[in-house]
C-alpha cells in the first residue's frame, strides 16, 4: 500500500549544486550575514571612543593593508595546499581576531592601535582565504548552467548581506558594537566548520615544479596575457579605491551627521543588498553573450551613492539609489565569475584570482587612509563628488579595451590541466544564451567571492 507521503514530489537539488556547492553557499551566506554588520560595528566602534573620520579611515586601510601585502601568497599556496584547509585556516584566524575585538570593545575602550592591529589580522586572513575561496567555487561548478549557478551563490551571499547589514546597523543601535562584532567571530566559526567538509579529490594533484617564486610566475603569465582580465582589474583598483573611502569613512560620518546614525545607514546598506539579491534573480534567467561589456555598462551606477551622499539626499532617497546600484553591480559580479570560469584553467584559477584580488584592492589602503585629510582638506562634500567622478572616468576608459567589449559567452570550454594533460575536470560547458554578467560593497571589484 503507498502512503500519500510517498507519492508527494520530493525535492531535489538541481544538477549542478553539487555537494562542494552547497557546502559553500552555505557558509558563504553565513559569513555574509556576520561581516555585513561587522563592517558597520568597526566605524562605530572607533566613533563611540572619541575617534574621527581619520581614525575611521586607519582601522579600514589596517585591514585593506595585510590583504594587499599577502594576498599573491595567498594566491600561490592555495594552488599547492587543499584549498580547503587553507579556507578553515584563514577562518579560524577571522574568528580569533574579531573576538578578541569583541571583548575589548564590550570591556572598556579599546586604543586605536588594538582595534588596528586585531583587524589587519582579519585582513591577513582574508588574503589567504579569498583566493582559495574564488578557486574552490569555480571548480565546484560544471556544465552550461554555470551562469546560473554563480547567480544563486551570489544570490544567497546577497540575501544574507541585506539581512546582515539592516541586522547590524539596527544591532548596533540596540547593544552597541561588541556583540555584533561578537555574533561575526561566531559565523566565522560555524563557516570554518562547514568548509572542513569540503571535497578536493576533484583537483588534478600538483607535479612536482618549481617554488613559490615560480608559481607567481606562471600566474602573473596567465593575468598579464589577457587584456580583458588586467583591464578591468585595473579599472577596480581604482574604483574599489574611491568607494571603500566613501563607505568606509564618509558613509558613516554622513549618516552620524545628516542620516540619524547607524540606524539609516545599515538600512541604506540593507537595500543594496537587497538590489544584489534581486540582480541575482535577474542573472539566473539573463545570459549576456558579450559578457563583459554588459558587465563593465552595469559599473557606471556605483557612482551614484557617493553622489548621493554628496547632496545629501533623504534617507529614502538614498536607499532607491543603494537598491539600483546594488542590481546593476550583481549584473557585473555574475559575468566577471563566468567568465573567469571560461576562460582560465582550473589548476591556475587560485593564482589568478590571487592577481585580481591584489590589484582590485591594492589602492584601499592608501584610499581609506586618506580620506580623513583630503576630507579635512576639501571637505566631506567635495571629496564624495571626486569619489563619483573617478568611477565615470575609469569605468568608461575600461570600455575602450577591445577584449572587454568583445569576449563573448561560448558554449563548450575545454579546461586544460597539466596534471592530467588532457582537460581539467573534463570538458566544461559555459552558459550558452543570448548574452551577458556581477557585485558589492567596498569589494566591489572582481574579486568578490
Amino acid at each position: 500500500m503507498t502512503s500519500a507521503a510517498d507519492t508527494r514530489p520530493r525535492l531535489r537539488r538541481p544538477a549542478w549544486a553539487g555537494r562542494n556547492y552547497s557546502l559553500l553557499t552555505a557558509a558563504a551566506f553565513i559569513t555574509s550575514l556576520g561581516s555585513q554588520g561587522a563592517l558597520i560595528a568597526a566605524a562605530f566602534a572607533v566613533l563611540e571612543t572619541g575617534g574621527d573620520g581619520g581614525d575611521v579611515g586607519l582601522v579600514a586601510a589596517a585591514r585593506t593593508l595585510p590583504l594587499v601585502l599577502f594576498l599573491l601568497i595567498g594566491g600561490a599556496v592555495a594552488d599547492r595546499l587543499p584549498r580547503h584547509r587553507v579556507m578553515v585556516a584563514a577562518n579560524a584566524l577571522n574568528c580569533l581576531s574579531q573576538a578578541a575585538f569583541a571583548v575589548l570593545v564590550l570591556a572598556g575602550e579599546p586604543r586605536l592601535w588594538q582595534m588596528m592591529l586585531l583587524t589587519a589580522l582579519g585582513g591577513t586572513g582574508q588574503a589567504f582565504f579569498s583566493p582559495a575561496a574564488e578557486g574552490m567555487l569555480l571548480s565546484s561548478v560544471k556544465g552550461e548552467q554555470a551562469g546560473r549557478a554563480f547567480a544563486v551563490f551570489r544570490m544567497a551571499m546577497q540575501g544574507a548581506a541585506l539581512g546582515g547589514a539592516a541586522l547590524g546597523g539596527a544591532m548596533v543601535a540596540v547593544v552597541g558594537p561588541g556583540w555584533v562584532l561578537a555574533a561575526d567571530a561566531a559565523a566565522f566559526a560555524l563557516a570554518g566548520a562547514l568548509r572542513a567538509f569540503l571535497d578536493v579529490s576533484h583537483i588534478p594533484a600538483r607535479g612536482p615544479g618549481g617554488g613559490m617564486l615560480a608559481d607567481l610566475r606562471e600566474g602573473w603569465r596567465e593575468f598579464s596575457g589577457r587584456p580583458w582580465l588586467w583591464g578591468i582589474v585595473l579599472q577596480f583598483s581604482i574604483a574599489n579605491a574611491v568607494v571603500g573611502a566613501a563607505d568606509a569613512v564618509y558613509g558613516p560620518l554622513v549618516a552620524r551627521d545628516h542620516l540619524g546614525g547607524a540606524g539609516p545607514w545599515g538600512l541604506a546598506l540593507g537595500f543594496f543588498g537587497a538590489g544584489t539579491v534581486a540582480g541575482a534573480v535577474l542573472m539566473t534567467r539573463w545570459k549576456p553573450r558579450r559578457l563583459l561589456f554588459a558587465g563593465t555598462l552595469c559599473v557606471f551606477p556605483l557612482a551614484l551613492p557617493s553622489a548621493a551622499l554628496a547632496v545629501p539626499v533623504p534617507v529614502a532617497v538614498l536607499c532607491a539609489v543603494m537598491f539600483l546600484t546594488g542590481v546593476t553591480l550583481e549584473v557585473f559580479g555574475v559575468s566577471w565569475m563566468t567568465a573567469l570560469h571560461q576562460e582560465i584553467p582550473e589548476d591556475k584559477l587560485s593564482r589568478v584570482s590571487a592577481y585580481d584580488w591584489f590589484g582590485s584592492v591594492a589602492l584601499v589602503p592608501l584610499a581609506t587612509a586618506l580620506a580623513g585629510p583630503a576630507e579635512s582638506a576639501f571637505g566631506c562634500t567635495a571629496s564624495l563628488w571626486g569619489c563619483a567622478a573617478l568611477v565615470v572616468v575609469v569605468t568608461a576608459a575600461v570600455l575602450c579595451v577591445p577584449d572587454v567589449r568583445n569576449l563573448t559567452r561560448r558554449t563548450k570550454v575545454a579546461r586544460r590541466s597539466p596534471a592530467d594533460g588532457a582537460t581539467g575536470e573534463g570538458d566544461r560547458l559555459a552558459d550558452a544564451g543570448p548574452g551577458r554578467e556581477g557585485l558589492a560593497g567596498v569589494d566591489a571589484g572582481p574579486g568578490t567571492t
